[in-house]
């Protein structure tokens, strides 16, 4: 009984007689390996379930067939079938392939990384091969305590049949077996499970099987205790099957869909990428779903499931497809559970970010209907794209829908009633003069919204004749009536008052006239005001040593500025007061209504300005 990766005596090096052996003279050793340690290594680091040993060995037993392919042109792999039988404690996996003679069992099956695909690699031949790592077999340790491998070798039909047999301690034999135990070439795997462990029950074998080898080129079953067999391959892909009809088609996709990927879809997408060996289709979405989203892509590589949740087959902005694909260049990990993020992966993922966008900009051409579905759900990731690619931003642009004062419309519409066109830069700033700016006929466009802004800004790029200006102030008040000169000279002393009032919260107050009348007072400021006063009231809050730090970035910003509409009733009856301190009170009240519309956040000192305002009025109330 041997150790793995250990030597045999007739491998180590002779000691010649009458000659001692230096100190420093070199001796040859291997490396001892620890089974039991690097089973644990794989179970709990490298592969993400126990569940990886029917993918180990399907890989094997269709990799076995291949090999006997290329060695033997007589041999029929198309008929060739993968058979596997259970009982929940002993599980055997049988193939027709190439198997092992005596010599590459040593070589092969003992030896920590081995694998029979290596020269293969080397002439190039790789692409027909599963497995790359030469670790495949032991993962089936995760789930037995024995391994036993019994072969027949279709190169030397001559050669004796093998029999190895492993323990997970690390000890194996190697006997030579009756021919009649194996009577054609290929190799039989037989797993003894571990006590307690019920991954050879017949059901999850089976569950396993089809998810890992549904889509294998070869034929495999799976018998369970009652002998009845289940077929689990059925190929080809679903997506490379010849089908009646368009719509035919489409409806057996969806139906895959659902069945697979849990949801229908809004639409499918076919992928094709040539240059990775790589084929497959996008599902679209049916709902709405945050570009952090992480997805879950389903890939097979060489037919073989790889992985449900690839992050990294398609650009970030194709947040609202999700794949299943078949390819066989593209580079598995050493688990085999995802793919190698390498250059070969970031040229496919361009191939098929460049087959969604040509799918978007088909629709736009050729179906409208479908693509007015398809933007009510995924409006965001259409402008994530459209950001980086001009020709499908002028594509686009007459079919995305913006917040503006004219309400949800497109842009270039938009464009032709109003000129210049006005950008506000947050939702806060846009909600602020929404209202009036609409009153007063100013175009303004919400750009607080995931890509809004950079698309309204790329306007004029795609027509010169558009003026984008970034919104301020100075353009809503710009646009409001002057109060006629008697009544403003008549409010003088109310709108001392008021401005005595409103000093402390760093805000002016003005009277103008404008529409709607049903508003009485806006509140304008700039985002540079508003950071100055965020600034002043860290100041006041911080210690000596950040106070000054916070002080020496001082700016000179313009003070917002509270409008009174003279035209609103309530304003009047309010200017009217003859009560300094009351007419002060209402004023407050007026700033904290023009302070909500705005959304702006509470400041301490707006809080302690609007409780005071409120406590005065109960006080007046009471007081009469």
């Amino acid at each position: 009984m041997r150790r793995f990766a250990s030597l045999t005596d007739a491998e180590r090096p002779p000691i010649r007689a009458g000659r001692a052996v230096s100190e420093t003279t070199p001796t040859s050793h291997t490396f001892q390996v620890d089974l039991r340690g690097l089973v644990d290594l794989l179970s709990h680091h490298l592969y993400s379930s126990p569940k990886v040993y029917v993918r180990e060995l399907l890989q094997n037993a269709v990799d076995a067939i291949t090999a006997r392919r290329q060695i033997d042109p007589s041999f029929d792999a198309d008929g060739a079938a993968v058979r596997i039988t259970t009982d929940g404690r002993r599980l055997r996996i049988t193939d027709p392939g190439v198997g092992l003679t005596l010599a590459e069992v040593h070589k092969l099956l003992a030896t920590i990384g081995g694998s029979s695909k290596r020269d293969e690699e080397i002439e190039g031949a790789r692409r027909d091969f599963l497995g790359q790592f030469g670790i495949g077999l032991l993962a089936c340790f995760t789930v037995a305590s024995v391994i036993t491998v019994t072969s027949r070798s279709a190169k030397d039909p001559a050669a004796p049949v093998v029999r190895w047999a492993a323990r997970d301690d690390g000890s194996y034999t190697v006997t030579e077996v009756p021919p009649g135990e194996h009577p054609e070439p290929g190799t039989t795997v037989e797993l003894a499970a571990r006590p307690g462990e019920d991954w050879l029950e017949a059901d999850r074998v089976v569950q396993l099987a089809r998810e890992y080898g549904s889509l294998l080129p070869v034929a495999i079953t799976v018998e369970g205790a009652d002998g009845a067999p289940v077929r689990i391959t059925d190929t080809p892909p679903l997506w490379e099957r010849e089908h009646p009809n368009p719509t035919a088609r489409r409806l057996a996709l969806n139906r895959y869909c659902e069945n697979v990927m849990g949801f229908p879809p809004l639409d499918v997408i076919d992928l094709d990428v040539p240059l990775s060996g790589l084929k497959g289709v996008a599902f679209v979405l049916p709902h709405a779903t945050s570009p952090s989203a992480r997805p879950a892509h389903r890939v097979h590589l060489k037919r073989m499931l790889l992985t449900e949740t690839a992050d990294n087959l398609v650009p970030e902005w194709a947040f609202f497809v999700r794949c299943v694909v078949d390819t066989d260049s593209l580079r598995p990990t050493a688990s085999r559970e995802s793919l190698y993020d390498d250059e070969a992966l970031a040229v496919a993922r361009d191939a098929i970010g460049a087959q969604i966008r040509e799918w978007i900009s088909r629709l736009a051409a050729e179906d409208p209907a479908r693509l007015e579905a398809f933007l009510a759900v995924h409006e965001l990731g259409v402008k994530a794209l459209a950001r980086h690619d001009e020709e499908l931003l002028a594509a686009m642009l007459p079919w995305l829908r913006f917040e503006t004062t004219a309400g949800r419309t497109s842009l270039p519409e938009f464009a032709r009633a109003y000129q210049p066109v006005y950008l506000a830069a947050t939702v806060d700033e846009y909600r602020q003069v929404a209202q009036i700016a609409a009153a007063q006929g100013i175009g303004v466009v919400n750009g607080g919204y995931t890509y809004d802004g950079e698309l309204v800004q790329a306007l004029p790029r795609l027509d010169p004749q558009v003026k984008v200006e970034n919104l301020q102030p100075g353009v809503i008040s710009a646009s409001l009536d002057p109060v006629d000169a008697r009544a403003e000279l008549a409010l003088q002393s109310f709108l001392a008052a008021a401005r005595a009032r409103l000093d402390q919260v760093d805000v002016d107050v003005v009277v103008r006239e404008f529409n709607p009348v049903s508003v009485p007072a806006l509140l304008l400021d700039d985002r540079e005001a508003r950071r100055e006063r965020q600034r002043a009231e860290a100041e006041a809050q911080a210690d000596d040593l950040w106070g000054g730090i916070l002080a020496s970035i001082k700016q000179h910003a313009p003070r917002a500025q509270l409008v009174l509409n003279h035209r609103n009733p309530t304003v009047r009856r309010i200017g009217a007061i003859a009560d300094p301190e009351l007419a002060g009170t209402a004023v407050e009240s007026l700033y904290g209504q023009a302070l909500l519309m705005s959304h702006r956040p509470l400041r301490s000192a707006d809080t302690a300005l609007l409780n005071r305002s409120f406590m005065n009025l109960l006080e007046h109330v009471t007081k009469d």
